[in-house]
C-alpha cells in the first residue's frame, strides 16, 4: 500500500470496555473502574457474574462514584493504570448532586 492510499477500514486502536466506577476522587487524576462479564461455566452450564476493576487515567476528573464509563487501552501510564476514560455514557444521581453543591459553594 503506498503513502497515498488510506485504508478502507478504520484501524482498531486496543480494547474497549464498559464499567461502573467504584471509586474516585481518592487518587488524582485516576478512577477505579468495576468492568463485569457473564459466562457460562464449562461444565455446570451455569451464568456465572466475573468481574474485574481497572485504574483508569482521567484528566480532567468528571466522574463520579456510580457512574457508568467506556475506557479504552492506552499505553502504561503506571504500574497498573493501562486504560483511559473514553466517555462517559450515564452520570449517577449521586455524582450530579455533588456537581451541583460543589458549583453552589464555588459561588
Amino acid at each position: 500500500m503506498n503513502k497515498e492510499e488510506t485504508p478502507s477500514e478504520p484501524i482498531k486502536t486496543g480494547k474497549t470496555l464498559q464499567g461502573r466506577v467504584v471509586k474516585a476522587k481518592k487518587i488524582k487524576k485516576t478512577i477505579t473502574v468495576l468492568v463485569e462479564r457473564r459466562e457460562k461455566h464449562p461444565l455446570y452450564k451455569k451464568i456465572i457474574t466475573k468481574s474485574k476493576k481497572f485504574l483508569v487515567h482521567d484528566p480532567s476528573e468528571v466522574c463520579g462514584e456510580g457512574d457508568l464509563v467506556e475506557i479504552s487501552s492506552c499505553r502504561k501510564q503506571s504500574k497498573r493504570k493501562a486504560f483511559a476514560l473514553a466517555k462517559v455514557l450515564r452520570r449517577s444521581a449521586e455524582s450530579t448532586q455533588s456537581d451541583a453543591q460543589e458549583k453552589e459553594q464555588k459561588a
